[in-house]
């Protein structure tokens, strides 16, 4: 069957909120949530999604600036890095980790997720997002890529309790590099959780459609542990 393509609404306490969604081309699957950067859901989101959803997953990517303004995409260059940076600003974190933990519940809730089993995988500021879900909430396993607010929050991560994945570049101009050592030791003491980083690679180097951040061979590593870690924990 070809690959669907699709919008979903998402409930919240406080309205709706839109989903990019792509299915695998067998119909149906385990979930994952793909948690936005800065930029918003635009090509390189809609992209992860459809990769993910081509490894046999329903992938989801919600709208996490809906409150600010429905479907910012924002240009990967340096002026619609600036006005990333302006919109964060008008972000409210907590509600945005509750709109993913509503994304997640709206995902196994799908008719095509198998088992209700879902994760959550995130880049940058999704990262960030993602980890905090996994403390807040249960998805069945969460990939964070190069979060900048994980150091931070390793003093509530033993409530963690699905398998984590975390990506850092050696080379990350946004994460100091004690804190990106942290939480490679903490994961290194947890047997459910791995840290990877990609010495050569900067920040949000698996971002195709930047390119001042994107590094071909370091995405492609990393890529290519995300794809052996969730057929581990969470097989297609």
């Amino acid at each position: 069957m070809a690959r669907t393509v699709r919008v979903e609404r998402v409930q919240t306490p406080d309205g709706v909120m839109d989903a990019h969604v792509s299915l695998p081309e067998s119909g149906s699957g385990p979930g994952i949530v793909v948690i936005q950067e800065i930029y918003g859901v635009g090509d390189y989101i809609k992209e992860s999604v459809d990769r993910l959803a081509g490894l046999g997953y329903v992938a989801l990517a919600p709208d996490l600036y809906w409150r600010i303004e429905p479907g910012i995409a924002l240009e990967h260059d340096e002026a619609g890095l600036a006005k990333a940076f302006q919109t964060l600003q008008k972000l409210d974190q907590e509600l945005a980790v509750r709109d993913s933990i509503d994304a997640l519940k709206a995902l196994r809730e799908l008719p095509e997720v198998t088992g209700e089993r879902a994760g959550v995988l995130g880049f940058c500021l999704g990262g960030t997002l993602a980890f905090q879900v996994a403390i807040q909430d249960d998805p069945d396993v969460a990939v964070c890529y190069y979060g900048s607010g994980i150091a931070g929050a390793l003093d509530r991560a033993d409530a963690i309790s699905c398998p984590v994945l975390f990506h850092f570049g050696g080379q990350d101009q946004y994460i100091p590099r004690d804190q990106i050592d942290r939480v490679c030791a903490y994961a290194d003491s947890h047997p459910d959780m791995e840290c990877h980083i990609q010495e050569d690679a900067g920040h949000a180097f698996d971002n195709h459609e930047a390119p001042m951040f994107h590094h071909a061979g370091a995405a492609a590593r990393a890529w290519e542990v995300t794809k052996a870690f969730l057929a581990r924990t969470l097989p297609a």
